[in-house]
């Protein structure tokens, strides 16, 4: 072909593609258009009005732009969402005073839970003997103890009354008995929010602990259209359709119920949360997707959220907990966590946000704003275990939620040679539905294959159970997949990929082959059988699933910043949906087993209520440095805490370690940071003009100059020193403490503090002091190769606290 003729070619697509790049700009979505903070000399009509005055320089009329607006976010955030082209939020992204445009998207976030469970456990924590609430001695299975406080550090902390915790997620059961507002007192004079009716909603399933609620739709509804009742199979109102609402809620404030349990009596005890005595604030911000599964997971909107954080800065809230995060990792005038959550810590309001559960592979971390307290997931000690016992003998141990109970051995088969006439045998090895013949099956165990996309784990149970099977084998397609652990139909043992070829031996070369499975059990680690072949490991240790640091958006801050129980944790469930959220399975339980870093991060909220009720005065930033320099980095076996894999969990996966909220009550020494220290961080990435009374410096400090509880140094090269500054919020017997430096470097980096002795004579006195580091250039082999993160920590001591921080630096 010569050259002629090719750019005839090249035009005539060039002219095809003309209009389709055209409609492409005249296409509307929903853009936020963000201001940084109210000046605070608007009342909100004119705040509205100005934001009209943007939207009118771009749109063809005032009917045009008023009929585009979705939010106008009038309390603490500036801004607004509008339906918008491309072109229009290009103009309006060069205006003067917008900060940042962006556009929302459906796939944007996703809440944190997850179904992958590689291992399964709820922790019965050291400490005292006796309930949290001080009635009657401790049973060994309430959930209460996985927060490792006692009686007299709740009683302190009046298991958290008076507090406030606002939760940004899928709503709320209010029915629950983890809601229940028995003996409580009245609702705190500083709460100035609404309890917002709607459907199945009225203003009486709020009350003294349900103190508000409201729903946030509008972005939801824009995209997916009216909401439909079926279609949506949700409720437009802040009643939970989902579950995840009602769990986070209930593990961060939830009130002491006990005898309770999940599908089948499995984990039966008591369950608790947190901070029992504080009072919830819902905000309704995710729902389900239209014709979809529930299981595939809910949408969230960031113009919805931003309504929802707007909210509750302005309502009153003290905390805030939101297990939600980006699908990708977003910069911080993007994210609408990140710029909800900066506005909240400017009120002190102390923000908690899920890691993620993109783990165990690098840079999958969400929520990485040093404003945010990032939490990752961790183990209990308590392992749910089923059994699978061949009649040659073999034994097979493996996770398990089933309690179901076979009588006797039955009669093992391969679910392809018991197929329907005429079926498909790549179906029927699957147990898809209606593959598997009544006439084979009645009375049999049956060997499953999981499969990829080939439906349900729990159809194939039930599948099972409608051919009259008596029991199920569920075999992964490969070795590294972590079991799908639900409550079956059927008696269930799940076995590896590798198992299959040694039970289908079996099968084939025994005359009458036969299996039993043993039902799910509870064991606690320090309670192991001694012939057991379960893989038992010591609590906590770190899930596979949470997300991993380095922080993709800035090296500089260290995160996640703690880790807390996400890994199968008993909370309320929404009386509307199974605990699988399989349209198929019809059964509902008042509590169920989820895990995630959505779990996680409740936990740190409660503890954080607690803190709050214990310490009113402290700043955000006080209570994250209290929580992390005081968490362990030991399991019970008082061994370093391990990562999914038996290998020693690092601080991108674990942060500063497990938190331990009776220890964060009296950290000694606190890293304070305060709204302004975030706006000066801020500079250092790029960001200003966020907050019209502040302006970025000529010098800007670097970033891990953040007055953070951890550090972190990406490309060390030569000396750097890290300027840190501690407030002393407790001291010992003595009327002067003394604090000691003490550091374990990582490899190949020496480490030093000017100066290394710091004294304290009271209350509130802070001192300044540099760390130094320094490359070392006689160990730049082996371990320490270029790029590659080294780790360590380093301490400050007064014989009576321990101020502990971790430290991540890369070498060049």
């Amino acid at each position: 072909m010569n050259i002629k003729a090719m750019r005839l070619i090249f035009l005539s697509l060039l002219l095809l593609l003309i209009p389709l790049l055209a409609s492409c700009t005249k296409e509307k979505q929903v853009y936020i258009v963000y201001f940084g903070e109210h000046k605070g000399d608007k009342a909100f009509d004119e705040i509205e009005a100005h934001h009209h005055s943007y939207l009118q320089s771009v749109k063809e009329s005032e009917e045009d732009a008023k009929s585009s607006l979705l939010y106008s976010y009038k309390h603490s955030i500036n801004g607004f969402a509008a339906e918008l082209t491309a072109d229009q939020a290009s103009r309006l992204k060069g205006l003067r005073g917008v900060l940042s445009v962006f556009k929302s998207n459906p796939r944007k976030y996703k809440l944190h839970t997850t179904r992958s469970w590689e291992f399964v456990g709820l922790k019965e924590d050291e400490g005292e003997d006796y309930r949290g609430d001080g009635n009657g001695r401790r049973h060994k299975y309430d959930m209460n103890d996985r927060f490792r406080v006692g009686r007299k550090f709740l009683n302190k902390a009046k298991h958290g009354d008076g507090v406030i915790v606002g939760l940004i997620d899928s709503g709320v059961w209010p029915e629950s008995r983890s809601f229940d507002d028995k003996g409580m007192g009245p609702i705190p004079e500083s709460w100035n929010g609404i309890c917002q009716t709607g459907v199945a909603f009225n203003s009486s399933h709020c009350n003294r602990k349900i103190i508000g609620a409201r729903y946030y739709a509008r972005g939801y509804e824009r995209y997916y259209g009216p909401f439909n009742a079926e279609a949506n199979n949700d409720f437009l109102s802040p009643r939970d359709a989902d579950g995840h609402g009602s769990h986070t809620a209930s593990t961060a404030v939830g009130r002491r119920v006990k005898g309770v349990s999940a599908l089948g009596g499995i984990a039966m005890g008591t369950a608790s949360g947190g901070a029992s005595l504080a009072r919830l604030a819902v905000y309704k911000a995710c729902w389900a997707i239209p014709n979809a599964e529930k299981y595939v997971t809910n949408t969230c909107f960031d113009e919805d959220m931003l309504a929802a954080f707007d909210d509750a800065i302005a309502d009153g809230v003290n905390v805030i907990s939101i297990s939600i995060g980006a699908v990708e990792p977003q910069t911080y005038l993007e994210d609408g966590i990140a710029i909800g959550a900066l506005h909240a810590v400017k009120r002190d309001i102390v923000v908690a946000a899920s890691a993620g559960n993109d783990g165990p592979a690098g840079e999958t971390l969400s929520n990485p704003a040093p404003w945010i307290i990032t939490v990752g997931a961790s183990s209990l000690d308590r392992f749910f275990v089923g059994g699978l016992e061949l009649g040659d003998g073999y034994k097979f141990e493996s996770d398990s939620l089933t309690t179901l109970k076979m009588d006797n051995f039955a009669p093992l088969v391969y679910a392809p040679d018991v197929v329907v006439p005429w079926g498909s045998r790549n179906e029927a090895s699957l147990c898809l539905p209606n593959s598997l013949s009544p006439d084979l099956v009645k009375g049999k165990v049956v060997l499953c294959l999981r499969g990829f996309g080939s439906g349900s784990t729990i159809g194939k149970g039930l599948e099972v159970k409608r051919a009259g099977g008596v029991g199920m084998i569920l075999a992964n397609s490969r070795d590294n997949d972590a079991f799908d652990v639900v409550s079956h139909f059927v008696p269930t043992a799940l076995v590896f990929s590798s198992t299959v070829d040694r039970i289908l031996d079996y099968i084939y070369n025994d005359y009458e082959p036969v299996a039993f499975i043993k039902p799910a059990e509870t064991i606690l680690y320090r309670n192991q059988p001694k012939d057991s072949f379960y893989p038992y490991k010591p609590a906590p240790f770190m899930t596979s699933f949470s997300s991993r640091g380095p922080n993709w958006v800035d090296a500089n801050i260290l995160k996640p910043d703690i880790i807390a129980p996400g890994l199968n944790i008993l909370a309320a469930w929404s009386g509307a949906d199974s605990a699988s959220k399989d349209s198929i399975d019809q059964r509902v339980s008042d509590y169920s087993l989820d895990s995630g870093t959505s779990m996680a991060c409740p936990h740190v909220a409660g503890a954080i209520a607690l803190l709050k009720s214990m310490h009113p005065t402290w700043s955000s930033a006080a209570i994250r440095s209290a929580l992390m320099t005081t968490a362990s980095m030991t399991n019970q076996d008082n061994e370093p805490i391990q990562d999914y894999d038996g290998s020693p969990a690092n601080p991108f996966a674990l942060g500063s370690g497990h938190f331990r909220p009776t220890k964060a009550a009296s950290p000694g020494l606190v890293y304070d940071a305060s709204y302004g220290s975030y706006l000066l961080y801020c500079c250092s990435v790029g960001l200003t003009n966020i907050d019209p009374t502040f302006k970025c410096p000529s010098e800007i400090p670097p970033g891990y100059n953040l007055n953070y509880p951890s550090i972190s140094i990406p490309y060390l090269i030569g000396t750097v020193t890290v300027t840190r500054t501690v407030t002393c919020v407790g001291r010992s017997a003595n009327s002067t403490s003394v604090y000691v430096f003490k550091a374990q470097p990582p490899f190949g980096v020496n480490v030093k503090a000017e100066p290394n002795v710091l004294v304290f004579d009271r209350i509130g006195q802070k001192k300044q002091f540099n760390i130094i580091f320094t490359t070392n250039p006689y160990e730049f082999t082996g371990e320490a190769r270029r790029d590659r993160y080294r780790f360590g920590w380093f301490s400050w001591s007064d014989g009576h606290h321990v101020v502990r921080s971790p430290i991540a630096v890369s070498l060049v």
